[in-house]
């Protein structure tokens, strides 16, 4: 069997490292290349910790309390705050609402759109089977975590995600979201969501043509967020249907800054000065209630299954925080 590896950035840069699993006792991160000096308190990781968590409708019925811990690569102050000292530091989260037993069916009886099929080939059968291990969407909280901190390293630069649509429906239509989420859950179905991310004050120069462009570099990381399915970057898609008099930025003044923004704030795979603005799509959840006939190995058939546990009618609700932390943590590369 494979070697899993699960480490985000280079060896002179910012290095992020996840480990644990859904249902194990904990999950963590732990960032190397973090400068010395960063301040921090640990009140100051529940804003966005908050906006992850579970609780609003449309989201599971699992709680934790996400208290993080903290170990390495940190100075205490009196006040009960912290400064980083330069050197590696871990961040753990306990688990304590796991239902690790409600996975045992799916080892060899695969969920559609899930890693089970693909770990247990690659690592063997017990890699996801924990609620999905690894690859579950729980990993994104001590990525959250990770993007509090490379918040402070970026600033002034703001990075500012928010769900613009659910299910094809804007949000800013709050009834017919509330709708569309009780119809669905009450069907055994999911829905699927549109993020948009938009990063202020960023300054002219950061990317590099080709491999390393910042589309490239902020791509890499997009996809790496458990059901993200696309990307675009200002008119995205839409580009491909105007004309270049339609799609070009004219520039306005000295600072470069344009009448549009319909490059996303990136022209050749760097930084323009102008905000950068890309949207991601998030998948519905793949988990859902309803039955469908699928594969099973074990019985060499096709047989319905039901994913039982406790799942998001639609995880995009918690997405955002999440594609905040990690443009975060490509911008402080």
């Amino acid at each position: 069997m494979s070697q899993l590896h699960n480490t985000f950035g280079g060896p002179d840069g910012l290095r992020v490292t996840l480990f644990g699993g859904s249902h194990e006792p904990t999950v963590g991160v732990t960032l190397e290349g973090l400068p010395a000096g960063i301040d921090l308190h640990p009140d100051d990781f529940e804003p966005d910790l908050a906006r992850r968590r579970s609780g609003a409708p449309g989201t599971t019925a699992r709680r934790e309390a996400d208290l993080p811990h903290f170990s390495g690569g940190f100075l205490e102050c009196k006040d009960g705050s912290f400064v980083t000292s330069g050197q590696p530091l871990t961040i753990t989260f306990e688990n304590q609402d796991i239902q690790p037993e409600d996975y045992e069916p799916f080892k060899f009886h695969p969920r559609p759109g899930h890693a089970d099929f693909t770990a247990a080939v690659k690592y063997g059968v017990e890699a996801a089977a924990s609620g999905g291990g690894i690859f579950s969407g729980r990993m994104t909280l001590p990525l959250v975590a990770a993007g509090v901190l490379a918040k402070r390293m970026i600033a002034p630069i703001r990075v500012d995600a928010c769900l613009v649509e659910i299910g094809g429906i804007p949000t800013s239509d709050e009834s017919a979201v509330a709708a569309a989420l009780k119809q669905v859950e009450a069907d055994g179905d999911s829905l699927g969501g549109i993020v948009e991310c938009v990063c202020s004050d960023v300054p002219v120069g950061l990317g590099e043509p080709f491999f390393d462009s910042l589309e490239s570099v902020l791509s890499h990381a997009m996809f790496s967020i458990p059901g993200i399915r696309g990307i675009e970057f200002g008119d995205g898609f839409a580009a491909a249907r105007k004309r270049g008099s339609e799609h070009n930025d004219r520039f306005t003044d000295a600072m470069g800054h344009t009448a549009t923004n319909g490059a996303g704030g990136i022209n050749g795979g760097i930084s323009n000065g102008n905000p950068i603005v890309f949207r991601v799509a998030v998948k519905p959840t793949a988990s859902i209630a309803q039955p469908q006939e699928t594969f099973d190995f074990a019985a060499g058939a096709m047989r319905p299954l039901s994913a039982g546990g406790r799942h998001d009618v639609c995880f995009a609700l918690r997405v955002p925080p999440v594609v905040e932390a990690m443009t975060a943590l490509c911008l402080a590369q």
